[in-house]
């Protein structure tokens, strides 16, 4: 069977792909911060969109953290812990965490060092609150407080990866 493309056709699967890519992404999980219910390796199907419901798993665009003097404690040079690679985009990074607390959510504060002396007692508007579901392999709200919304990027809709 032979597939022949029109003009028309191949401008509407242009437009089709470029809707797909606006709206969609794939990410892989990098890390073992969402285990037991995501492992490192895992590609997920995120729909890009504002709205959020507490629970669902979220990819969010955080700035690095400052720099550190050194390697960390216990990591020597050359040895056979190396440092982290940098990311493929210096300065920030994509973070896949579940969503705890959105906008009109009371702030989280137990457990929450950066919530300590926060002055809100709501999540304010455009804002929302992220745990890693194991929170000892986890950077997330606990360390870099509420993800604004120009940092929230979508939706987990599926895992594309079998469990």
């Amino acid at each position: 069977m032979t597939l022949f493309l029109t003009a028309g056709g191949v401008l509407a699967l242009g437009a089709s792909l470029w809707w797909i890519r606006r709206r969609y992404l794939v990410a892989t999980v990098d890390g073992p911060s969402m285990e037991p219910t995501l492992r490192s390796g895992d590609t997920l199907l995120v729909r890009r969109t504002k709205l959020v419901h507490a629970g669902q798993i979220v990819v969010v665009r955080i700035e690095d953290p400052p720099p550190i003097d050194g390697p960390p404690p216990g990591l020597e040079p050359g040895g056979e812990d190396e440092l982290p690679e940098k990311p493929d985009h210096p300065g920030w990074r994509l973070l896949v965490k579940r969503a705890v607390a959105i906008p009109g959510d009371p702030v989280p504060r137990q457990g929450f060092p950066a919530f300590r002396d926060a002055p809100e007692t709501v999540v304010p508007r455009h804002a929302l609150v992220v745990l890693g579901d194991n929170p000892d392999a986890s950077w997330d709200s606990r360390d870099f407080g509420f993800v604004r919304g120009d940092e929230f990027v979508g939706v987990m809709v599926r895992r594309l990866t079998p469990p």
